[in-house]
């Protein structure tokens, strides 16, 4: 919420240039002082920038793309981000194999560090600065009035149960496949890259459908994959099967965009960060308390923990069925 918050208030550009700084200290801490704390305090400075920067990246999509691009720019968006996600862990480990665990990570901050200083000089450029908000919209940006329509709480409701179904065996999914069906770390790491590669094929394609017709038909089958996933999961014995589950649990960014870009469809006017923030803080407090029960659950049994996700997926994605808005393209209306 507070990105949101930000966002609104100061604007996209100076908002993005305030959460990269909170980054830049972030980095400086870890790299000038060799010390636990200030590495600890270091990682919550730079690893909240992703969710500080989430509500204003996404009200900035809003702003320069019109309604039928949105879901192709949220995809786009999140196509590129897996590329530095992919590579980091490469260049990091390398530079901690060249250089040493110590003195290897200093360089792969700073590296982080130059890129963060990089990023900031093409937000300076690149972004336009819009125009300041009256005193009245800045009073209103501070409320939490309507940020939550009553369509979009549908989303919402529906978006909990089944991040319910992510979160519950989401920290046991690695012990069902390495412990319990033993296969080796070689193997989970193709497992996972299967799932990232079914992810990449299918942002692309699944945007240029979404932006053409409606989005809630996507976003159903979004959260169909992530329902049918932990049951899939169950029953995944041996290698060939558990590449089946994970190519589902890929397929679960399905509709991901076309989620995000449906809420900022339905965020009211003016408000899209702040709704987008606010969606975001109310969905993950609820997710985050609620997905103990996984650790409950896996210790009466790994059947209990994955029926139980598949039930909440199961329940969340029937209630957007029923319930949930649809919205279509400016040429379509909406539904």
């Amino acid at each position: 919420f507070p990105g949101g918050w930000l966002a609104e208030r100061y604007g996209t550009k100076k908002s993005l240039m305030i959460f990269n700084l909170v980054a830049v200290a972030g980095y400086l801490l870890v790299i000038l002082i060799p010390s636990i704390w200030a590495v600890m305090l270091g990682s919550v400075l730079f690893i909240s920038w992703t969710s500080l920067s989430l509500p204003a990246t996404m009200g900035l999509i809003s702003e320069v793309l019109p309604k039928n691009k949105r879901t192709m720019g949220v995809s786009v968006h999140s196509l590129i981000r897996r590329i530095p996600m992919a590579l980091g862990p490469v260049i990091g480990g390398y530079l901690i194999t060249v250089y040493g665990e110590i003195t290897g990570v200093r360089y792969a901050f700073i590296v982080a560090l130059i890129m963060a200083l990089v990023s900031m000089v093409f937000q300076k450029s690149m972004i336009h600065e819009p125009e300041k908000k009256s005193p009245a919209e800045i009073e209103e940006c501070e409320s939490h009035k309507l940020l939550i329509s009553p369509q979009l709480k549908k989303l919402l409701i529906a978006d909990i149960l089944v991040r319910f179904c992510e979160q519950i065996p989401y920290p046991f999914v690695v012990l069902w496949c390495m412990n319990v069906n033993r296969i080796s770390g070689i193997e989970f790491g193709i497992l996972s890259t299967i799932e990232m590669a079914t992810a990449l094929l299918i942002y692309i394609p699944v945007a240029w459908l979404a932006d053409r017709g409606t989005k809630k038909p996507f976003v159903t089958m979004t959260f169909v994959f992530f329902t049918i996933f932990p049951l899939v999961l169950l029953y995944s014995k041996s290698f060939g099967m558990l590449s089946i589950a994970f190519a589902i649990r890929g397929l679960k960014e399905f509709g991901e965009p076309t989620r995000k870009a449906l809420i900022m469809d339905l965020a009211p006017e003016g408000r899209k960060a702040a709704a987008f923030g606010t969606y975001y803080l109310y969905r993950d407090i609820v997710v985050s308390i609620g997905a103990f029960s996984g650790a409950i659950l896996w210790s009466i049994s790994p059947q209990a923990n994955f029926i139980g996700a598949f039930v909440c997926g199961l329940i969340g994605t029937l209630w957007f069925y029923l319930q949930g808005t649809d919205m279509t393209t400016e040429k379509g209306g909406t539904k």
